[in-house]
């Protein structure tokens, strides 16, 4: 047998059109609109198990530390908390500046400079983690009467590290510099550090 093809007139429906309730373009519509549908329910549901992932606030107020300046006289450090892990600022003096300098940084087992280490204008103020790159032990040279160790920066006791006025790794098994978190100066006598 063969197949004749149904020719419909312009402004005519053919056996198959909207009469019988199967318009290609309204069965179209209704799917978009599901999938459309579809998504905002998605869309609903998945934010708020995303978001829950965000750090609260109080995580967000320890991210960042605010430092005071102005109590840190010359030739002095303090101690604070920056995430939890000690922290060490120090004032260095125009000595302890040249001692820093002084050093052939080719020599250094982690070789930085003491400008690597502060801030351009700022070259005074060093501040690192108080944390021992060795096994993680809180050195001594912040406090006041404190072994500051044979190179007038920072002894840990636990396994003799020795850092310099830099907070560099001069001596012992530690096998890099006291770390130097990310910090800005929001004036001159503050500091954020984080």
């Amino acid at each position: 047998m063969a197949s004749v093809s149904e020719t419909v007139p312009p402004g005519e429906h053919s056996a198959h059109g909207p009469e019988d309730g199967h318009d290609p373009r309204r069965r179209d519509f209704i799917n978009i609109a599901a999938v459309a549908w579809i998504g905002v329910g998605a869309g609903a549901v998945v934010l708020p198990l995303i978001n829950q992932m965000n750090p609260s606030a109080d995580v967000l107020a320890q991210s960042t530390t605010e430092i005071d300046l102005s109590k840190i006289a010359a030739g002095q450090a303090i101690k604070a908390s920056f995430r939890k892990q000690p922290l060490f600022v120090r004032n260095l003096t125009p000595a302890e500046i040249a001692a820093a300098d002084a050093v052939d940084v080719s020599s250094l087992r982690d070789p930085q400079t003491l400008e690597e280490r502060t801030k351009a204008g700022k070259k005074n103020w060093l501040i690192t983690l108080g944390v021992c790159t060795h096994l993680g032990c809180v050195p001594l040279g912040a406090g006041e009467g404190e072994n500051k160790g044979p190179f007038g920066g920072y002894f840990c006791p636990c396994h003799g590290s020795a850092y310099d006025t830099a907070a560099r790794i001069r001596q012992g098994p530690a096998p890099l510099n006291l770390h130097v978190p990310e910090y800005t100066f929001t004036s001159d006598t503050a500091v954020t550090v984080g």
